[in-house]
């Protein structure tokens, strides 16, 4: 069955990093087996890390077309409640495959945007994406036009000082790029694969002693 195309339109484009969010068109998105829980991937080796608990294969109907340079947003049910980074990447669907009908597998996946702390404290840190229901970014105005993965992240880093401590809040959308350019997008990373267990950014205690840094996880952004 061929996919149903839809355009961005005004209204903000539907990824829950944790469940269903009321009166959203949910049909251009994967729905994780456990959406009406608000459980994390806390295993970094799983493949729920690339689009939550059993929905790399949850294919959606519908693909939501977006064009390049334009600003996607992503609802989030409830606010984000942790103090962590956000992220954002994309992934080309190969020829052959749709957005509507592809896992996502391989080393695929580049970053397009990131959000770390504006300031470290033993409160945990400053993080702009707490508290907020909404994040967005920015199609790079290079990316090649065609059938995407995006997959939208939160990490809560509230546990984080011991192993497998750290907790994903992720989700995939299904999108189409048009009017897009000519860029070579990358790092290219896999889901599982680009983060390890051990990562600076993935294994911290944020409260005390209180660091003086923090790498976000994964590869550099891509601007395009």
């Amino acid at each position: 069955m061929e996919a149903q195309r839809k355009p961005l339109g005004s209204k903000v484009y539907f990824l829950s990093c944790v469940r269903p969010f009321t009166g959203a068109d949910e049909s251009t998105v994967r729905q994780r087996s456990d959406m009406n829980s608000h459980g994390p991937v806390t295993d970094t080796s799983l493949l729920d890390i690339r689009c939550g608990k059993d929905a790399s294969t949850a294919f959606a109907p519908g693909i939501l077309s977006v064009a390049a340079g334009q600003s996607l947003g992503f609802v989030v049910d409830p606010t984000i409640q942790h103090p962590g980074p956000a992220l954002a990447y994309l992934a080309k669907v190969p020829a052959g495959k749709t957005a509507a009908n592809w896992d996502g597998s391989g080393a695929v996946w580049f970053k397009v945007w990131e959000q770390g702390p504006t300031a470290l404290n033993s409160n945990g840190g400053n993080w702009p994406s707490s508290g907020l229901t909404k994040l967005s970014f920015t199609i790079p105005k290079a990316t090649p036009s065609g059938d995407y993965l995006a997959r939208i992240e939160h990490i809560g880093l509230h546990s984080a000082g011991s192993k497998n401590g750290a907790q994903f809040y992720l989700s995939c959308g299904q999108i189409t790029v048009t009017g897009g350019g000519s860029g070579t997008p990358g790092p290219l990373v896999s889901f599982p694969g680009a983060y390890s267990a051990t990562d600076p950014g993935i294994l911290i205690q944020i409260y005390y002693p209180v660091p003086t840094s923090y790498t976000i996880p994964g590869p550099k952004v891509w601007t395009g």
